[in-house]
């Protein structure tokens, strides 16, 4: 019989978004993920899918548990803080989705900034390709 504390709520997508407190954004980010993995302590380096200023999502190998307590470590700024399992999804083989909740918001920690709230992405400009002139290759 699954342990309900690991099993994961079902929403819709719009229910999800209302339950949000900030604004997700897509970004692959080098983390290091520290902590206990049944008995043994593990360290392993991987990179984010989602960063929020309440946590992030990634995958990783190690067999963690909703509600264990682990810490990252931003590898550029050496920056480390604890956070605890929220969620957790089989995405591939040998490896789980995991969403990890700060234990205080840290928006800085990942040195991004990030968009309004009200930002569109779908209004978002995309770069255009302008080949060179034929005067700019002398």
């Amino acid at each position: 019989m699954a342990d309900p504390k690991d099993s994961i709520p079902s929403a819709s997508s719009d229910q999800a978004a209302d339950r949000r407190r900030s604004m997700r954004v897509h970004l692959a980010m080098p983390i290091i993920v520290r902590g206990m993995a049944g008995t043994s302590r593990f360290q392993e380096q991987t990179q984010t899918v989602t960063v929020s200023a309440h946590g992030c999502l990634l995958r990783l190998a190690a067999k963690l548990r909703r509600g264990q307590e682990v810490s990252i470590v931003n590898p550029r700024t050496a920056e480390e803080l604890t956070c605890t399992v929220i969620s957790l999804a089989q995405t591939e083989p040998g490896k789980m989705e995991v969403g990890l909740q700060f234990t205080e918001p840290s928006p800085l920690f990942w040195r991004i900034a990030f968009p309004p709230e009200d930002w569109d992405p779908s209004e978002r400009k995309l770069p255009s390709y302008q080949p060179p002139s034929p005067r700019s290759r002398r």
